[in-house]
């Protein structure tokens, strides 16, 4: 016996492949913004870094300037933002946080601040 084709039928294979490929390019563009995001946290945590050790000389070796408006400077030469510094003269301690802006590359997210956060030691011996 011979099977024909229900006319009814032609074309629902197209349908579901147009759903499986819209599917696939959803998930795609979620993770290349998760991807930024990871990145965006890196670069969060390595400009807090650079910035608790820029105070953190400031605090050993005085120049006479801020240490706050160091790191706050540090920070915004690499794009970032010095949410707060506990950094005051005559103490032995940088604690640095800074924001790093991040936004929807293919998705529409909001915009949003990824944080890092970092300290610095003085040593100096006696």
């Amino acid at each position: 016996m011979i099977r024909t084709r229900d006319p009814c039928e032609r074309g629902s294979v197209s349908v579901v492949v147009a759903a499986a490929v819209g599917m696939s390019l959803v998930v795609t563009m979620g993770a290349a913004d998760v991807g930024r995001a990871l990145i965006a946290r890196t670069r969060a945590e390595a400009v807090a870094d650079l910035a608790a050790l820029a105070a953190a000389q400031e605090l050993a070796l005085p120049s006479g300037a801020e240490p706050a408006l160091i790191a706050a400077d540090y920070a915004e030469r690499n794009d970032a933002r010095l949410v707060s510094c506990s950094c005051d003269a005559g103490t032995s301690e940088a604690v640095v946080q800074v924001a790093v802006p991040i936004h929807g590359f293919l998705l529409p997210l909001p915009e949003r601040d990824v944080i890092g956060v970092a300290r610095a030691v003085v040593d100096l011996p006696a």
